[in-house]
């Protein structure tokens, strides 16, 4: 039995998510799809993140077990050949030692998050952004964003469904930056709870809108109903995993 780490791209719009079940494509479901094709086996494969439907990917680590001993440009050879037309492609496989875990292992990561600002909508970025057609203050979203950086209580950033066991969180890193009409956010932690990057970019836009939202007493409330809504999916990417 050998152990190959894969990294992946891959587009989530048609996409369930990371997670395998009956509902529908996932990432997950097709890498298997595309590993038993080439070796009959269907192995678990462990993701750094298990995004959402309609998120994508931009460098996704990923680890999966299988007999024999195939070269890792072989592996990724056959994969990319039965994921052809599929959104997913392996941008890189590598043997790694049994201990390895994609999950478990993972020190940080990295989101990024894009916002199209401007009155026009999106054609050739369509689900691939978030389109906000009002002009949004950037100097009050980074202001606001400063003050999410560090270890905090992200209650009210949670979703209702989030498995984490604590609230807990080390916000590394919030930067903003503007490309023309493009506002992106990026994000680093070692972890995050789920929705918790769409949720604070959900707030940041109200505040940027003009919105009277206060980070600090949105982090007293430690409820979810305190900060603004949740930001599409479409917008968002998962960019790497440091290990």
């Amino acid at each position: 039995m050998t152990r190959y780490k894969v990294i992946l791209e891959y587009d989530g719009t048609d996409l369930i998510g990371w997670q395998e079940n009956r509902q529908g494509p996932s990432v997950q479901s097709l890498v298997k799809d595309a590993i038993e094709q080439f070796c009959g086996a269907r192995p678990d494969i462990v993701g750094a993140g298990r995004t959402d439907s309609g998120v994508h990917a931009v460098a996704m680590t990923a680890h999966f077990d299988i007999d024999g001993d195939h070269s890792p440009e072989t592996v990724m050879r056959a994969l990319n050949f039965y994921l052809t037309n599929k959104p997913v492609s392996v941008l890189g496989c590598s043997v790694v030692p049994d201990e390895f875990n994609a999950r478990f292992d993972c020190v940080a990561r990295h989101y990024k998050y894009v916002v199209l600002n401007r009155s026009a909508a999106p054609v050739l970025q369509k689900n691939r952004v978030y389109w906000v057609p009002r002009k949004l203050d950037v100097d009050a979203m980074r202001a606001a964003a400063e003050k999410l950086i560090g270890n905090h209580d992200f209650t009210s950033f949670r979703a209702s469904e989030c498995q984490a066991k604590s609230p807990i969180k080390t916000l590394d890193k919030i930067d903003i930056t503007t490309d023309g009409d493009l506002i992106v956010f990026e994000f680093s932690a070692r972890s995050f709870l789920h929705h918790m990057v769409r949720n604070i970019v959900g707030t940041l836009i109200e505040i940027g809108l003009g919105k009277p939202y206060d980070i600090d007493e949105i982090f007293i409330a430690r409820n979810r109903s305190a900060a603004g809504p949740t930001a599409p999916a479409s917008g968002l990417y998962f960019i790497r995993a440091d290990y």
